[in-house]
């Protein structure tokens, strides 16, 4: 029994589609070649085709103490069987199946983000020896204290801090910070991180899971472990429904004496249009979605997602582009472009991301000057400088300037203050003790993330959350100019799970957006794990819904189309139980008969799909201008 239930679980769609084919044959028979006989012969193949996968979830349901719609459906067959029903015991198996079918594939839930994880993490070092030379050890080979060498470009082992060199160090696999730290002497590193530039010597002080991205990995396995899947609806009601209609069709014969009346009042009571109402609407749901960029990974992640009351979002890679760029710049002398390249030119000798930054805003300017420069030194903490017997020039920040001088006038004075108002960094160029350029440079927003998240709350969402490594000043600067609720900044992975954990002990139900691998505890802990496509492989596989074309538009489209989803699978039920009662009232009262009441029955089916489809088409709502306006105000 046990490999035939294999057999059949493997195989069960193919003989779902083998049933098509022959009813299909069936009807051919009997309405184009006139052959009756052959007709018949094919129903009786696909009603006990059908009936075998059905019956054997019945008995392994009983096994269980449970009644569930699987016994129905088997019972119900064999008794349209027994008084030659061919077509509708056939039929009812067909549409039985198929709804499982469609069922299977929008429940799917493909997820390998452990597995991901755990190959990402860094496997091998180089371990210093006491005599000063380096060899290549298993990461799980190394204890505290140990000293490893990490070259440029490098992933770092291990947790640590630095005992020799210096460096830029790409910490967003641990903060979510996508702009690069300069770290020395005595600093906190992170393994898992990368080495920009620069040959650092860490101290060990933890090691493979005890690290920061061992605990990362420790948390997405404890969260998903602890993830069951919402039981479905049909089941619920199939624990009431089943014995009530069983019980029905049994005090019909007993009172009518009438076997047929009572096989009719089975037949009629089969679920039909409720087995396939429930996919067919999560069916058409997830395909709109697909169709505009969002993958939502089955029925579950919908519903759950349109009962979302609380929105929480990573900054740097969802809210922001995740890239250092040019905000504005503001020239004070009298070539601009002159300026612009001697700028370039000083920056091209940093490794600095601001000065990448401004080197890349300059070339896609078209500036091609490449002007010479005396020799430049820096000035810990405060930029570049360099003289020669042409002219001094200052590349930094206001403490740089005010070291040396420079005046600023009041209109620069509130050009800077207006870009460290907007959360930038600014960099300041001074020729002969005149400032020449304000420039500043910062994380942009995502264009749309205004109107989306506007577009959300106007959706019924209650509260937005951003939860950031970044520092508290940049954190703050960008909730002011996004309709968000709450911040909190400076936050390792650890930290954002807690604050997802507590808004889910308040009774929120919570959806946290993100794209980075720091990202993943708190997806896959939120009740919806939402991952922007432009993100790491492991937050796309952690979440729930995929946001592919990385907007906030999409973000918003998914919300209400959730909701839509949900709503049309309500009314599905809705029409396929009340047809089911009018059918079984009408059967008592004589009006209806087993060929009226599978009429009626196959056209609550379509009535269910053609509604289902209209989600199909539903359009995703963008704001327009003056809607943009309010979200602004």
């Amino acid at each position: 029994m046990n490999k035939l239930n294999i057999w059949i679980s493997k195989h069960q769609n193919k003989i779902t589609a083998a049933i098509a084919i022959l009813i299909a044959l069936s009807l051919i028979s009997n309405y184009l070649i006139k052959i009756p006989v052959a007709g018949t012969v094919f129903m009786i193949i696909a009603s006990i085709l059908g009936a075998i996968p059905v019956a054997l979830h019945a008995f392994s349901a009983l096994k269980n103490k449970v009644i569930s719609i699987e016994l129905l459906v088997t019972i119900a067959v064999i008794g349209a069987f027994i008084i030659g029903e061919y077509e509708e015991s056939a039929v009812v198996t067909f549409l039985f199946l198929f709804g499982n079918y469609l069922e299977q594939k929008t429940l799917e839930k493909t997820r390998s983000s452990v597995k991901s994880l755990t190959q990402m993490a860094p496997t091998t070092a180089e371990l210093v020896n006491e005599d000063g030379k380096t060899e290549t050890v298993d990461v799980d080979d190394l204890d505290e204290g140990d000293h490893v060498l990490v070259k440029p470009g490098g992933q770092i082992p291990v947790d640590g801090k630095i005992i020799d060199g210096t460096g830029y160090m790409n910490e967003a696999s641990i903060t979510g910070e996508s702009t690069p730290v300069k770290k020395g002497i005595g600093d906190k590193v992170f393994a898992g991180s990368l080495t920009d530039n620069g040959t650092i010597t860490i101290e060990t002080t933890s090691v493979g899971e005890d690290t920061t991205f061992g605990k990362i990995i420790e948390l997405v396995e404890e969260a998903q472990d602890s993830q069951s899947p919402a039981a479905r609806f049909i089941d619920k009601f199939a624990t009431y429904y089943t014995p009530a209609v069983l019980i029905i069709g049994i005090l019909v014969w007993i009172i009518t004496q009438d076997f047929p009346l009572a096989i009719t009042v089975l037949v009629l009571g089969c679920p039909g249009a409720l087995v396939i109402g429930a996919p067919v609407s999560n069916v058409a749901g997830i395909g709109n979605g697909a169709k505009n960029g969002i993958l939502m990974k089955g029925g579950n992640a919908v519903n759950t997602f349109s009962h979302v009351d609380t929105l929480v979002l990573d900054k740097t890679g969802t809210l922001t582009t995740g890239k250092m760029s040019v905000t504005e710049f503001s020239d004070y002398g009298k070539d601009k472009n002159h300026d612009l390249a001697l700028l370039s030119a000083v920056e091209k000798t940093s490794d600095h991301p601001l000065g990448q930054a401004i080197v890349k805003h300059v070339n896609d300017l078209g500036i091609k000057e490449t002007p010479e420069l005396p020799e430049l030194d820096t000035v810990k903490g405060q930029g570049l400088m360099g003289q020669n017997d042409d002219f001094k020039i200052l590349v930094g920040n206001a403490r740089l300037m005010k070291a040396n001088n420079v005046k600023i006038s009041a209109s620069a004075q509130k050009d800077i203050d207006g870009r460290m108002n907007d959360g930038d960094s600014v960099v300041l160029m001074a020729v002969n003790d005149e400032l020449r350029l304000v420039i500043g440079v910062n994380d942009q927003l995502r264009s749309d993330a205004r109107e989306g998240l506007q577009a959300l709350k106007d959706a019924g969402l209650k509260r937005i959350v951003m939860l950031t490594g970044d520092n508290k000043v940049a954190a703050q600067r960008v909730a002011e100019r996004l309709p968000i609720d709450e911040v909190h900044a400076e936050l390792l992975p650890e930290d954002k799970v807690d604050f997802v954990k507590k808004f889910k002990e308040q009774g929120s139900t919570v959806a946290f957006v993100g794209d980075g691998i720091n990202d993943s505890p708190s997806l896959a802990t939120a009740d919806i794990g939402i991952g922007m496509g432009t993100g790491t492989d492991v937050a796309i596989e952690t979440s729930d819904i995929i946001l592919v074309k990385s907007s906030f538009d999409a973000l918003a489209h998914a919300y209400t189309l959730a909701k839509k989803t949900v709503a049309n699978t309500k009314e599905n039920i809705f029409i396929a139980v009340g047809t089911v009662a009018l059918l079984l009232i009408g059967l008592v009262v004589g009006v209806i008969h087993m060929g009226s009441g599978m009429f009626v029955h196959e056209i609550s089916i379509l009535v269910v799909i053609f509604n289902a489809m209209r989600l199909i088409g539903n359009k995703s709502q963008k704001l327009d201008s003056n809607q943009v306006v309010q979200a602004a105000n």
